[in-house]
């Protein structure tokens, strides 16, 4: 189950969130060369990645901003590009270009710090954009959860797409991340469960300010949880492969 858009066009060009899509884009290609040399590689990361261990002496704290940079892998890469293009341009049109900037990257800080507390021993280095992304999808539950989101479904040959209310999805991701908080040992690598968790949280919180400031509750019943403007349509091409019938 993938989300691959929503319905809630953005009412200004969102410069920020493709700025910090095409720069995570080109520091991966930067130093992707580096992947065919394990030596190589596991030296960039211990560099520039968090690594809880040494956070926890109080050194390496600018690895806290250069590892909302990096990623492991193209797919790791991808797979956050698209959150972020999904919603941040209307976390972007809600609170302007210098406050989302400043929102994400607070964010991505808050995830994280949680995952060096979650675990302060560790010498596994952490890297990835998907704390920050998270306090993103955070935001926007709480200012759009009946925004409509198209998840593309696939079980084997069946692919379909599916509209959803936003609530659901992040619900279902944020549950995914909190029982594998609880059920993971961020000593042994994997995924930063803890710094998904941490990051949405701190995104939900931070935007609070801002749902209060636009009506809160009221807010909601205005626009019944929804978008307050008109939501986009798709419309997906007709096959020109001919039908055959029995």
């Amino acid at each position: 189950m993938f989300p691959i858009r929503d319905h809630n066009p953005s009412g200004r060009t969102p410069y920020v969130t493709y700025a910090l899509i095409v720069l995570n884009i080109a520091v991966f290609i930067s130093y992707a060369g580096l992947f065919q040399d394990v030596q190589a590689i596991n030296a960039f990361f211990l560099q520039w990645a968090i690594l809880p261990a040494r956070i926890s002496t109080g050194a390496g704290l600018e690895t806290l901003l250069t590892s909302m940079f990096l990623h492991g892998g193209l797919m790791h890469l991808a797979g956050n590009m698209l959150f972020l293009w999904i919603f941040g341009d209307n976390m972007e049109d809600e609170m302007g270009h210098g406050g989302f900037l400043a929102f994400y990257i607070a964010a991505g800080l808050a995830a994280g710090l949680v995952h060096v507390v979650s675990a302060p021993g560790s010498v596994v280095p952490t890297v990835g954009a998907s704390g920050a992304i998270a306090g993103v999808m955070g935001g926007y539950l709480l200012l759009f959860p009946k925004a409509r989101i198209d998840i593309l479904i696939i079980l084997l040959v069946f692919f379909k797409i599916l509209p959803i209310p936003a609530w659901i999805l992040l619900a279902v991701w944020f549950a995914m991340q909190t029982f594998g908080s609880f059920g993971s040992d961020p000593d042994a690598g994997g995924v930063a469960y803890w710094a998904h968790s941490g990051g949405f949280v701190a995104g939900l919180a931070m935007t609070v300010p801002l749902w209060l400031r636009l009506g809160g509750t009221s807010f909601w019943r205005r626009n019944q949880g929804q978008p307050p403007h008109p939501e986009g349509a798709y419309r997906i091409a007709a096959s020109r492969i001919p039908r055959i019938r029995r």
